[in-house]
């Protein structure tokens, strides 16, 4: 394949050109398997290219993590190549999450039997806004007391780490609840007319509800990036 604005030839279609520093593709869909897994690179709706990285799953300690962590790193490479606009993903949680651990584009997570039709049909939504800010500039109220300690500030940082999320504000605690021995747990709500969700933390007997911001701007949308946040706080296993 040539690079489509100076011709140059890539070493992988949908490469990110080194020649003219332009981008070849615009999404990466990765179908996640333990030990096998798809790097699809689309441009607009046309699939550019594919590439399958694959692994031997560890079965003992230290050397699961080390594999898992070597696995995510070369698919992670092969996003890397493309500096794609953003990176769509499904499959294997444990493997899910230590990818998305090595990127730092636009990530959304995709429940649908084929992955590449279901960011098709999900280009026809309204975009979002991306918020660049960071996690920390996210959690305006960082210094409030949480539920469940760090691990409640955990839970805090997966959904601020979200790009459709623009803040997060702690609420009060009420201890009133009915007890439970699960550990912390978490859950966005359903959005409200503006687009926005409300994040539960339970411990124990204690609630809090805290306010999360998003870009979407209509129940509709907050739909979407609600399902995505209970998505990522089960990846994390804090739902």
């Amino acid at each position: 394949m040539q690079c489509r604005s100076c011709a140059s030839s890539l070493s992988r279609p949908g490469d990110y050109c080194l020649v003219c520093r332009t981008a070849n593709a615009d999404t990466v869909v990765l179908d996640l398997g333990r030990s096998r897994a798809t790097v699809a690179t689309l441009t607009g709706d046309s699939v550019v290219g594919r590439r399958t990285v694959t692994t031997t799953p560890e079965t003992d300690g230290e050397r699961v993590r080390s594999e898992l962590r070597s696995f995510a790193g070369q698919i992670a490479d092969e996003v890397h190549r493309k500096r794609p606009e953003e990176v769509y993903a499904t499959g294997d949680r444990a493997v899910l999450r230590a990818v998305r651990a090595e990127l730092h584009y636009p990530f959304y997570r995709i429940d649908a039997e084929d992955p590449i039709e279901g960011v098709r049909e999900r280009r026809g939504e309204p975009a979002l806004e991306v918020v660049e800010a960071s996690v920390g500039e996210k959690l305006g109220g960082a210094h409030s007391t949480l539920v469940g300690g760090r691990t409640g500030r955990d839970a805090l940082r997966v959904v601020a780490g979200h790009p459709h999320v623009k803040k997060i504000v702690p609420g009060p605690i009420d201890a009133g609840g009915s007890g439970s021995r699960t550990g912390v747990r978490a859950k966005a709500t359903r959005a409200d007319t503006n687009g926005n969700v409300r994040l539960l933390l339970r411990d124990g007997s204690s609630v809090q509800e805290n306010r999360v911001v998003t870009t979407a701007g209509e129940r509709d949308l907050g739909e979407r990036v609600r399902a995505d946040l209970n998505e990522a706080l089960a990846e994390a296993d804090l739902a």
